[in-house]
């Protein structure tokens, strides 16, 4: 009421120093008319002020997408899902875990945006990733409201699904992976399929080069390790984009907890049938982009290279795609990764923690599913992030290699279309 009143005196305050001007005896004309036209523009002011709701945003409750359009959405669910990228079932599922998180509270001079709305504003800009603008048009909300609501409710869907949907794996977690990769993908001991993709966003304000990658463009780094259904286990978000070639691995905290042995990996045992071998590590498998270690696979480099050699390659490369392919299927349900994010580095990071927590929620329980298919979509904003450590491997890390190499040629083993693909 304050603010009411405070301007209910600015106003009588104006009509007294108008009256003083038309009655005062010596005067300037010049000067009277100046003082009137700051007067009235100052009224003009003062009156735009009391329009508190732009009269399109008070049609939000009759005319807004949440409350006309998705409530007709309700009753089709292919639609709905293809609206949202989640069936009604799954979107009131994830309501009911947020809502204590981004709930608001009325106030006497407005009424707050409720949290299935909250959640619907949010989830529509990741399916399509329109602009704030458009979105706050399509739901008859300011522009500044969406520019709170969309990082807030991200947050919130992170917070609240990371740790049922993408939990710290313990050495159980992680035999259950290789048992995985061993049984879909023909490569036992593998820990998870190893990537890392540049997020593009606009240029952060006085950032000088620390976010300019090698393709010329602003980003930040989503390194992820992916089991066999296409699942995210681990993510490390928000390297800054000219870190690509310095090793962001190294200075990513998986990089680190691998380094240190913090990663509950299980102890080095002998590949099925492969006892003659000795114990092998657990690894995970990446491309050429990383380095070798212990615990890191990458293919032999080179194209003029023995069979043997060519033989390792392929079957890491056929465990390796799964990252690929989840990459694009997240791209393909999150349209957002399809434009260059016009958000801030923090805020683009919660994006794509989001994103990340989201694509697990629809898969878990549907690992089965016909939609395992993927690939990296060239028109998307995540590109390959490039060289993620020095290529200096060690003695240890070398002969793991030369073991899976003499593994995967040897017919404890071999499959039989390996020898097609090379």
């Amino acid at each position: 009421m304050r603010n009411f009143f405070g301007r209910h005196c600015e106003y009588e305050r104006e009509q007294d120093m108008t009256s003083r001007v038309k009655v005062s005896p010596h005067h300037n004309m010049d000067s009277d008319v100046l003082v009137l036209c700051l007067l009235r523009r100052r009224r003009k002011r003062l009156e735009k002020r009391r329009l508190w709701v732009h009269p399109i945003l008070r049609t939000r409750n009759e005319r807004g997408e949440f409350h006309s359009l998705i409530q007709e959405l309700r009753l089709d669910e292919d639609r709905h899902k293809e609206y949202f990228r989640l069936c009604p079932a799954d979107f009131d599922r994830l309501l009911r875990m947020i809502a204590p998180l981004i709930e608001r509270q009325d106030t006497t001079l407005r009424q707050a945006i409720g949290p299935a709305e909250r959640l619907a504003i949010c989830l529509r800009f990741l399916a399509t990733g329109d602009s704030y603008h458009t979105i706050s048009k399509s739901f008859r909300v300011g522009k500044s409201t969406v520019v709170g609501i969309v990082p807030s409710v991200a947050t919130a869907i992170w917070e609240s699904l990371a740790g049922e949907y993408m939990p710290v794996p313990q050495e159980s977690d992680w035999r259950a992976i290789a048992e995985g990769f061993s049984s879909k993908w023909a490569f036992p001991h593998c820990l998870g399929a190893i990537d890392g993709k540049h997020i593009t966003i606009k240029a952060p304000a006085d950032s000088g080069s620390l976010y300019y990658n090698y393709k010329g463009q602003f980003s930040i780094v989503l390194l992820a390790v992916v089991d066999a259904n296409y699942l995210f286990r681990v993510v490390d978000i928000g390297a800054f984009g000219k870190s690509s070639d310095g090793g962001t691995l190294s200075a990513s905290a998986l990089g680190r907890a691998l380094r240190d042995g913090t990663l509950n990996l299980p102890d080095d045992e002998p590949l099925p049938n492969g006892e003659h071998l000795g114990k092998v590590p657990f690894v995970f498998v990446g491309d050429e982009a990383f380095p070798l270690r212990k615990h890191l696979l990458r293919p032999y480099p080179g194209r003029a290279i023995p069979a043997d050699q060519r033989i390792f390659n392929f079957r890491l490369s056929h465990a390796r795609r799964i990252v690929e392919n989840a990459f694009g299927i997240m791209a393909a349900q999150f349209r957002v990764y399809h434009r260059v994010m016009e958000l801030s580095p923090c805020n683009a990071e919660k994006i794509v923690q989001a994103t990340t927590i989201l694509h697990n929620f629809i898969r878990w329980g549907h690992q089965n599913s016909p939609s395992t298919t993927g690939s990296a979509d060239p028109s998307t904003a995540l590109n390959a992030a490039g060289r993620m450590g020095s290529n200096t491997a060690s003695r240890e890390a070398l002969a793991v290699r030369e073991k899976y190499r003499e593994y995967f040629n040897s017919p404890c083993g071999a499959v039989p279309w390996q020898y097609n693909q090379i």
